[in-house]
């Protein structure tokens, strides 16, 4: 679960994952199917983009980032999600669990 809010990890992992295979967010949000309007996944985005910083400085104490073809450091961090938490179902869990620090502040 995320702090403060209506939806859980599993939710924002998902748009992630569409987001890294789809070109853009409205299709992206469309193939994860978010029961959210456009403008709220937008701007889940912005407050994702606001925490880059210190998530990817967590995720460098454990493990380097990936060499990426991605553009978007969001995108980017992602990718580095995947690297740090192979294997686990939802990386925004696990990143949660082993950091000890809520995704969106």
């Amino acid at each position: 679960m995320l702090p403060r809010h209506t939806f859980n990890a599993t939710v924002v992992w998902k748009l992630l994952v569409e987001l890294l295979a789809k070109s853009g967010v409205k299709s992206a949000a469309q193939s994860a199917r978010l029961p959210f309007a456009l403008e709220s996944i937008y701007h889940l985005l912005q407050r994702l983009r606001h925490r880059l910083d210190r998530v990817r400085a967590c995720l460098c104490r454990r493990q380097k980032a990936p060499d990426s073809l991605q553009s978007d450091p969001l995108l980017q961090t992602a990718e580095h999600l995947q690297c740090v938490f192979a294997g686990s179902l939802c990386p925004l869990s696990e990143f949660q669990l082993a950091f000890q620090q809520p995704l969106l502040g």
